[in-house]
């Protein structure tokens, strides 16, 4: 059986007993049902994991006790920062869930002209928050150790103008032109259009801020599958995918 992964925002030492935050523990003894004694994998996404044994455990309350530091990581070599106009529904939760499968390393929510979601400020906080939460458990799954940073909510000018990658790149279905021949960087900016596209003058204007364009053949893909293509793409070109 595998051990179960647990993501907690404290600081963790060997030997040094730790109180689960109440979702975690929630997690701990109702979903997974485990009792003291059982072992669990500790990670607060400063890099490494502890193996730890489970000290106590009811439904509001579970304290645990690393036993051994393991400084393993899977991050890629290849620092991808994704900034994507925000989708309807779901699809935004889907992405943030997949792109940190994928390796991203950070992640911003972008408004543009055919942005159809408009939130006001308590409820952007909320959905920054959730998306966190979202990047977490998808570390927890996928054996990551250091969370994405996913950042406040930008317009699409705000974040190109403020992009310090090695590389970046717009990916549009129009363009002729490839971004892949370039020689390897150690970071990308990856920037995706909303359900309707990047207008011409947005396309244009992330030209102006040293955006590449990236096209991923001849179909066009929706918003929450094109930037797991596209990250799938990058990561077995210039990442750790093989």
């Amino acid at each position: 059986m595998t051990t179960p992964r647990i993501h907690t925002d404290q600081a963790l030492a060997v030997g040094a007993t730790v109180e689960l935050e109440s979702a975690a523990a929630r997690h701990v003894s109702g979903a997974l049902r485990l009792q003291s004694g059982a072992t669990i994998t500790l990670f607060n996404g400063s890099g490494g994991e502890f193996l730890a044994v489970i000290d106590s455990s009811d439904r509001k309350r579970v304290t645990v006790i690393p036993t051994e530091y393991n400084p393993r990581e899977a991050e890629s070599p290849l620092q991808v920062h994704l900034g994507i106009v925000m989708s309807r529904g779901e699809r935004m939760d889907w992405v943030v869930q997949k792109a940190t499968e994928l390796g991203v390393q950070s992640m911003t929510p972008l408004t543009s002209e055919r942005c159809e979601v408009r939130l006001k400020q308590d409820r952007a906080d909320k959905k920054i928050l959730h998306w966190r939460q979202i990047a977490r458990s998808a570390c927890e799954q996928c054996g990551r150790n250091r969370v994405p940073d996913i950042g406040k909510i930008l317009t699409l000018a705000d974040w190109a103008d403020t992009s310090t990658a090695q590389l970046k790149l717009v990916l549009h279905h129009r363009s002729e032109n490839s971004a892949l021949e370039s020689p390897a960087p150690s970071s990308v900016a990856l920037l995706i259009g909303p359900e309707g596209g990047l207008t011409e003058t947005e396309i244009q204007a992330s030209e102006r801020y040293g955006f590449l364009p990236l096209a991923l053949g001849t179909r066009v893909l929706r918003t929450e599958t094109a930037p797991l293509a596209a990250l799938a793409i990058l990561q077995a070109r210039w990442g750790d995918m093989n």
